[in-house]
């Protein structure tokens, strides 16, 4: 059986393969990769929320992960990057935080080998919730007017310069 970091980053891999195939062309988004890479994405994101970051504090009686408040960060900047339609420019910026945050997570001293060390033998549990976590919901995109704003917002808010 694999290891919680190893399914996280076999993940990070999938997305990673998905963004690529979107946006492989220069005048052109494939939206049916984009669309699957975007539901990915957001599961991805409600594992690390709900069961990787919690797990870490509940493990540490109760204190966070030293890198969650940047993740946290990150996370809502990806998230506020998939509400408008796909553009390279906003490609390119998911791919500059995903680069920073992937690393983050699965560097040798990443929050995914410090879940594994703390859960011990409760990490097949973890990751058997992990497998069995469910799809989130995608709303459509949005094109309202100032819809950039708040995602250049949330971008320079984890510490990004927006690329759009």
């Amino acid at each position: 059986m694999m290891g919680i970091s190893e399914y996280l980053s076999d993940d990070h891999e999938r997305l990673d393969s998905l963004l690529s195939r979107a946006a492989e062309a220069e005048h052109y988004i494939d939206l049916d990769s984009y669309a699957d890479f975007r539901k990915g994405l957001l599961r991805h994101i409600g594992i690390e929320e709900k069961i990787v970051l919690p797990g870490i504090a509940r493990f540490q009686n109760g204190e966070q992960a030293g890198v969650a408040q940047q993740i946290r960060l990150d996370h809502g900047a990806l998230v506020a990057l998939l509400v408008p339609p796909p553009t390279h420019g906003i490609i390119s910026t998911i791919r500059l935080i995903l680069k920073s945050h992937n690393a983050l997570e699965e560097s040798e001293d990443g929050v995914y080998h410090f879940i594994d060390e703390l859960a011990g033998e409760e990490s097949y549990a973890l990751l058997e919730k992990m497998e069995s976590y469910p799809d989130v919901p995608v709303l459509p995109h949005k094109e309202m007017a100032g819809i950039l704003d708040v995602t250049r917002r949330a971008v320079e808010r984890a510490g990004y310069k927006a690329g759009f």
